[in-house]
């Protein structure tokens, strides 16, 4: 089954946490601290796979967990780093947060190797914590969590120019005819639940790539039958060729389909009319001469909007190679510059999640004590030893409403804190 939206659960790897330990030799009674730092957590990445062109692996996978990092142990032996774990994906996948719909990445054009989630840092052993008041430290650092998140994955068509229209006017035909994509061709509805990709290769010109996007119905736009599975393959191409029943053979009419089907994809993604368009009216091999003159209609209808129509018929070939290279005379008026979507989403958001919570408390001894997640995470990734530590630690009590907390409940100066398990200091207002 070809796939081209799945959901996963990825997660990268915790941080080994630090080790307690100390030094034991003969003849070194009081041997100091030698306890190891923690080996870092396995990142998740993500790989482009160019010999992938679905996402159908993810359909019997859907969670993906990196290698976490080992403890540190004894002798100052740091734990082994978690290994990576990378996920391939075809070119063309866009890569979304699955709460908030911002894009993390796009693997396509030159990215084609992404860090998504970052593994935990190692914890600091023992070793790391004597001081020459404290000579014997009894404590390390844990290893920092895991990052873990939903995302979606999205497989986005690569491809110059892409075909739309109604079902059944001809697109797999015409992709048959203009390129060597073999699509399977028959005369009922949704024939095509695929996107076809084909190459177009022009006598004295640059060949371009062209995908046959299934087709659309009414109602595309607000997910009727399969329309965003096919709507979101139309967004990188530069390029629009619209075919229509010139002809009417099934009763519709080909400029009400035009219309309704730009109409979807203005709802869908108003920037898909900005692209160049052009109408391939097709079927002209089984036009009957009553009168009346369906293209000449169409013409009416549209080239004064600037969009040109094209007689054709995908059977016979008549009218195929013009519209070909009036294409290729529209990509090169356009601007050589993939279409990518920018990354909106903020790693850093991660660490520091808004439902992350903290309390404070005083206990009987009438010291304020401040515990919870936000606060274990914190001290998990923060070694309180050196200088920069103390500064992002000083920064977090304030930005996170921690101080605003213990003053609210009273604290003076001089009144003792313990912030977790370990650290406690004496409260001055700066």
């Amino acid at each position: 089954m070809f796939a081209d939206r799945v959901r996963i659960f990825i997660k990268s790897g915790k941080g080994g946490d630090g080790h307690v330990s100390f030094r034991r030799e003969l003849y070194v009674p009081a041997g100091g601290p030698d306890g190891g730092n923690g080996g870092h957590g396995g990142d998740i990445v993500f790989v482009v796979d160019k010999g992938l062109n679905t996402l159908g692996d993810f359909r019997h996978n859907s969670k993906y967990v990196a290698e976490s990092g080992e403890e540190g142990g004894k002798r100052r032996c740091t734990g082994k780093d978690g290994e990576d774990l990378i996920i391939k994906v075809p070119e063309g996948t866009v890569i979304y947060d699955d709460e908030s719909g911002k894009v993390i990445a796009d693997m396509s054009g030159d990215n084609l190797r992404e860090t998504i989630l970052k593994g935990g840092r190692g914890g600091k052993g023992n070793m790391n914590y004597a001081t020459s008041t404290m000579q014997a430290p009894q404590y390390a650092q844990p290893g920092q969590d895991a990052q873990e998140l939903w995302v979606r994955l999205e497989l986005k068509v690569i491809a110059d120019v892409g075909l739309v229209g109604f079902p059944n006017v001809g697109k797999s035909t015409f992709l048959s005819r203009v390129t060597n994509a073999r699509p399977k061709i028959a005369n009922y509805h949704f024939t095509t639940l695929n996107p076809n990709l084909g190459v177009v290769d022009l006598n004295g010109g640059k060949g371009f790539v062209i995908a046959d996007i299934p087709g659309l119905i009414e109602g595309a736009s607000e997910g009727v039958g399969l329309g965003h599975q096919f709507l979101r393959h139309i967004e990188r191409t530069k390029v629009i060729i619209h075919i229509v029943d010139a002809a009417s053979t099934e009763g519709r009419d080909p400029i009400a389909d035009i219309r309704a089907i730009n109409k979807e994809l203005a709802n869908y993604n108003p920037k898909l009319l900005e692209r160049p368009q052009v109408i391939a009216a097709n079927k002209i091999d089984v036009i009957y001469d009553d009168g009346t003159d369906p293209v000449q209609e169409i013409r009416d209808a549209f080239e004064p909007e600037g969009i040109k129509v094209y007689p054709i018929s995908a059977v016979t070939g008549q009218g195929v190679k013009e519209l070909l290279y009036a294409v290729r005379t529209l990509l090169d008026n356009f601007k050589d510059e993939p279409v990518l979507f920018e990354k909106e989403f903020d790693y850093d958001e991660l660490m520091d999640n808004p439902n992350d919570s903290f309390e404070v408390s005083v206990n009987e001894d009438g010291v304020f004590v401040v515990t919870g997640p936000k606060i274990d995470k914190m001290l998990g990734y923060t070694n309180l030893e050196s200088e920069k530590g103390f500064d992002f630690f000083q920064k977090f009590m304030k930005r996170s409403g921690v101080l605003d907390e213990l003053e609210r409940q009273g604290i003076e100066e001089g009144d003792t804190v313990i912030v977790g398990d370990y650290l406690e200091f004496d409260y001055y207002k700066a």
